[in-house]
């Protein structure tokens, strides 16, 4: 049985990665991915996607970890797909019904995405002005809640 590792993703986070690598790199291993392959397939998913805002980094790792573990190969397994997409939404839904909602700019408060794609400092400021951290952990536990039950002590 494991540990669980919510507060390594929260860790993660606080030592700069961005949302999305804090959670998915914490858990890739289970599914036998390298701590460097995942951190750089969930960095583009930062910010709500490349900062844009949209679809939360942490709500993206959640799904990249659905795709891991339930993902199907085969384009003609309609079933296998539909279930991924159903815990996909399952985990969205739970994570909504915690904060609000799971776009990134909604969960922030702020209208649009910025002009810049430069991600902000990391300050103690930022920490306590954003829920960011807040939402790593959210996420963290509703993988280890919904993907890894049947794994954790």
């Amino acid at each position: 049985m494991m540990k669980s590792r919510v507060e390594e993703a929260v860790s993660r986070f606080e030592k700069g990665y961005n949302c999305s690598q804090a959670v998915f790199a914490t858990y890739a291993d289970l599914f036998g991915m390298d701590e460097e392959t995942a951190l750089k397939l969930a960095s583009s998913m930062g910010g709500g996607m490349g900062r844009m805002r949209e679809v939360c980094g942490a709500v993206s790792a959640m799904a990249l970890l659905e795709g891991l573990k339930e993902g199907n190969t085969d384009p003609a397994d309609k079933t296998a797909q539909g279930r991924t997409y159903e815990t996909v939404r399952d985990m969205s839904d739970s994570f909504a019904s915690e904060n609000g909602s799971i776009i990134c700019r909604e969960l922030l408060g702020i209208a649009a995405r910025e002009k810049s794609a430069a991600p902000s400092e990391r300050t103690k400021e930022y920490y306590q002005s954003r829920p960011c951290t807040k939402l790593v952990a959210c996420a963290a536990r509703i993988v280890e809640e919904q993907l890894l039950a049947d794994k954790m002590e």
